[in-house]
């Protein structure tokens, strides 16, 4: 599973190290992806391809559909993790997430998620004043 918050640099040729606790857990190979919220998402091989079977179950006929999977197959990338831990992460998914110097890795479950540390630092804020009413809503629904 991955979790966990790190602080790390986008270098000058758009390169980021992936935190080596994840590095064992993503593979060799990874799928960047537009994230929600304007940040990426960061899948394993494996982790992606369920990913994308689940979304092609989905049927084309619904313009919502249509939509999301273009918006994440549209914009996705196979990307290889270098031998000492390395990501390139392409211009315009850099530009997606607005992704400068500073840059935050967090693990999801079974994804990780890059975020421009200021935009995760004011997001954190929000959602830290709101967790308890988030968990309310989810202890109704049965999941805590």
């Amino acid at each position: 599973m991955l979790i966990g918050e790190y602080k790390h640099i986008l270098d000058d040729k758009n390169r980021i190290s992936l935190p080596a606790k994840f590095r064992s857990e993503m593979g060799k190979r990874v799928v960047i992806a537009p994230g929600l919220d304007n940040c990426l998402s960061v899948f394993a091989l494996k982790e992606w391809q369920k990913i994308a079977g689940k979304l092609s179950l989905s049927s084309m006929l619904a313009s919502d559909n249509r939509s999301f999977n273009r918006f994440m197959f549209g914009g996705a990338v196979e990307a290889e993790v270098d031998s000492i831990g390395r990501v390139l992460l392409p211009d315009f998914l850099r530009e997606r997430g607005n992704l400068k110097n500073k840059v935050v890795i967090i693990g999801v479950q079974n994804r990780l998620e890059i975020w421009n540390e200021k935009a995760w630092d004011d997001y954190k804020q929000v959602i830290e004043k709101r967790a308890d009413t988030l968990a309310e809503k989810l202890g109704q629904v049965g999941v805590l």
